[in-house]
C-alpha cells in the first residue's frame, strides 16, 4: 500500500459507489487485472466511512430534518408525519440487505468475485436498467412512496452484494420499475446507503479490533476516507444534476463495454 494506491481507491470506492455501475465490482476487477490489493479490513472500512461522509454532508438537511421529526416533531408541525414516515422506510428497506449480507457475505468475497462472473452481473444489471429507464412511466416521486415501493426496492438492493451488480444501479432499477422519476429514483437510493454503510462498519468493527492496526498505515487510511468522501460527494452532485435532462441509458451502455472488455481478456488470457 502506498498513497497514490490509496487515493486512487478512494476515489474509485467513491465515484463507483453512487454511479449505477457497482463499486465492488470495479475494486474486484482493479485488484484482479492491476494487481492493486483493496488492503486491510480496517482500510475497506475506511473507504467505505469516507462515502457514508459523502452523503451525510450532501444530504444533511434531509437527515437533519429526519432526526428532528423524530426526537422533536412538533417543531415541524404536519411535515414531521411525512419525515418520520420516510425515516421509517429507509430502515424498513435496509433490512433485506442486512439479511443477506449477514447469510452471504462469505459467498460475496470469494465465489462472486471471479471476473468472468463480474462481467455477466455487469451486463445483467446493466439490461435491467436499461429497459427500467426505457420503459418506466417516470411519473411517481419520493412523495408518493410507499410500502410496496420500500418492499420491491428493499429486496433489490439485497442482491447488490454480488459484485457487479450495483447498489445503487439496482435500486434505481427498482424504484423505475416502480414508475418512479429518474430524479427521486437517484435520492432515495443515496439516502437509502447511509444506513447500510453505516451498518456494514459497526458490523467490522470486532473484527477490524481483533486484527488490530498494522504500524505505519494511518496515513493511508486518512488518505482513502477523505478521497472516498470528496468523490462520493462530487458524484452525488454531479448524478442529481444529470439525471434532470439525461437517461440512464449511457451507465448501462458503459456496464455493457466493460463487461465485454472483461469477456475479451478473459478468453485472450486462456492458454
Amino acid at each position: 500500500m502506498n498513497f497514490f494506491y490509496a487515493i486512487f481507491l478512494g476515489l474509485l470506492q467513491g465515484a463507483t459507489e453512487f454511479l449505477p455501475i457497482s463499486s465492488s465490482g470495479h475494486l474486484a476487477l482493479a485488484e484482479s487485472f492491476l494487481g492493486i490489493k483493496e488492503g486491510s479490513l480496517a482500510f475497506d472500512v475506511a473507504l467505505h466511512l469516507g462515502t457514508l461522509l459523502g452523503v451525510i454532508i450532501y444530504f444533511r438537511r434531509d437527515f437533519s430534518v429526519m432526526f428532528i421529526a423524530m426526537v422533536k416533531p412538533r417543531v415541524l408541525g404536519e411535515e414531521a408525519i411525512k419525515q418520520r414516515l420516510l425515516a421509517l422506510y429507509i430502515c424498513l428497506g435496509t433490512i433485506p440487505a442486512v439479511v443477506a449480507g449477514y447469510l452471504l457475505k462469505d459467498a460475496a468475497e470469494t465465489i462472486f468475485r471471479a471476473p468472468i462472473l463480474i462481467a455477466g452481473t455487469l451486463a445483467g444489471a446493466g439490461l435491467l436498467l436499461l429497459l427500467a429507464d426505457k420503459l418506466g412511466k417516470h411519473k411517481r416521486s419520493m412523495k408518493h412512496i410507499g410500502l410496496a415501493d420500500v418492499a420491491v426496492i428493499g429486496l433489490a438492493q439485497a442482491f447488490a452484494l454480488i459484485p457487479g451488480v450495483s447498489r445503487s444501479g439496482i435500486t434505481m432499477t427498482a424504484a423505475l420499475m416502480m414508475g418512479w422519476n429518474r430524479m427521486s429514483a437517484a435520492r432515495f437510493s443515496f439516502l437509502l446507503s447511509a444506513p447500510i454503510i453505516l451498518g456494514a462498519g459497526i458490523y467490522n468493527l470486532p473484527a477490524i479490533i481483533r486484527q488490530g492496526s498494522e504500524p505505519g498505515q494511518s496515513g493511508f487510511y486518512l488518505a482513502g476516507f477523505v478521497a472516498a468522501a470528496v468523490s462520493g460527494y462530487l458524484v452525488i452532485a454531479f448524478l442529481l444534476r444529470f439525471v434532470q435532462t439525461h437517461s440512464f441509458a449511457v451507465f448501462a451502455y458503459y456496464r455493457f463495454v466493460l463487461a465485454a472488455l472483461v469477456l475479451l481478456t478473459q478468453v485472450w488470457g486462456q492458454p
